[in-house]
């Protein structure tokens, strides 16, 4: 812009000088303070850690409450758990294969196709299950952020047999004549692993046991995993959940039936039982800690199974495999 020769034409055009602030701008020239941590920052990833981490520790809270209260989390009082996810390609197409319960299949939107993606949605198609287009996010919320590769199948709600129930009802069928062998039950004291479980479950059917008892507490439930190792057999065999595992061997000892603890050293070897033909419940600890001192007390014999001394213990489902496999085969004889 041209002065036009005035030399007050330039000034003119510019801001007048501010004044002073008398003090009233000390407060912004102290600046924001120190800078935030990186976990109180929200877009930083240790934000996001801290929120997971504070949803985990809250389920946890949510869990031990509802145990306080007598049930547990996500159940109801017939003993529903809560309800589960098979997540990954290879999980979920492996889990329809052996033909576990589901309730629905959801599919994230614009999925990457592969083999797997499409037998399982064959598989669904087959069964008549619900298919749903997903959108990532929700996909990450329902695993909890687990890896799902676009592909998550939900599980329903195992319902839970009374074991006092199964007992009284399987006893009646066997007097009627209904099914041939005498009642046999096997039941689980401190198995945490639900691959035991379900690998127990597929012995209980291969071997025509009517029903596999679970604690309630510090025990593994029917969970997706179970249900995968047992290979569909959850199917054929009931499981059901003991409010007190002792209590409830007790009253099947009333019943008549005659329960056999599995432990290395125990009365009697397995090939030398005798009640094999008598109603029975074979009761087995967790691989580490074995019987626990309780239930040990309410066994009516204490079995052990010949190993190489080489060998320190079985398998917990190793163990019951041989055991219902000799229990069938004097059955048979």
């Amino acid at each position: 812009m041209a002065n036009n020769g005035r030399p007050g034409a330039m000034r003119k055009a510019k801001k007048g000088p501010s004044g002073g602030t008398g003090g009233l701008g000390r407060k912004a020239l102290e600046g924001k303070g120190p800078t935030p941590k990186a976990e109180d920052r929200p877009y930083h990833k240790a934000f996001k850690n801290k929120q997971l981490s504070e949803r985990s520790a809250a389920k946890r809270g949510d869990s031990r409450d509802n145990r306080a209260a007598g049930g547990r989390s996500g159940t109801n009082v017939r003993g529903k758990v809560a309800e589960e996810v098979v997540t990954g390609r290879n999980s979920v197409v492996e889990a329809l294969r052996a033909g576990i319960p589901a309730k629905a299949l959801h599919v994230a939107v614009r999925i990457d196709m592969d083999d797997r993606v499409r037998e399982s949605l064959k598989m669904a198609a087959d069964r008549g299950l619900p298919v749903m287009e997903t959108h990532k996010p929700e996909l990450d919320r329902m695993t909890n952020d687990a890896v799902h590769q676009g592909l998550v199948l939900q599980i329903p709600p195992y319902e839970y047999a009374d074991p006092t129930d199964l007992a009284q009802e399987t006893i009646e069928a066997w007097k009627k004549g209904h099914i041939r062998n005498a009642p046999l039950f096997v039941a689980l004291d401190g198995i945490t692993d639900p691959r035991n479980l379900g690998a127990i479950i597929r012995s209980a059917s291969a071997f025509s046991a009517h029903g596999v008892i679970v604690p309630e507490r510090r025990a593994v439930g029917m969970t997706a995993s179970a249900w995968k190792t047992s290979a569909g057999a959850a199917v054929r065999v009931p499981v059901a959940r003991a409010g007190n595992l002792n209590n409830t061997l007790k009253t099947f000892k009333k019943m008549g039936i005659f329960v056999l603890g599995l432990d290395g050293d125990g009365d009697v070897s397995l090939p030398d039982i005798v009640l094999a033909k008598d109603p029975v419940c074979i009761v087995v600890g967790s691989e580490g800690k074995g019987l626990s001192r309780l239930v040990r007390e309410n066994c009516d014999q204490i079995v052990s199974i010949p190993i190489d001394s080489a060998m320190e213990s079985l398998n917990a489902s190793m163990a019951v495999g041989i055991s219902l496999y000799e229990i069938s085969r004097q059955r048979s004889a």
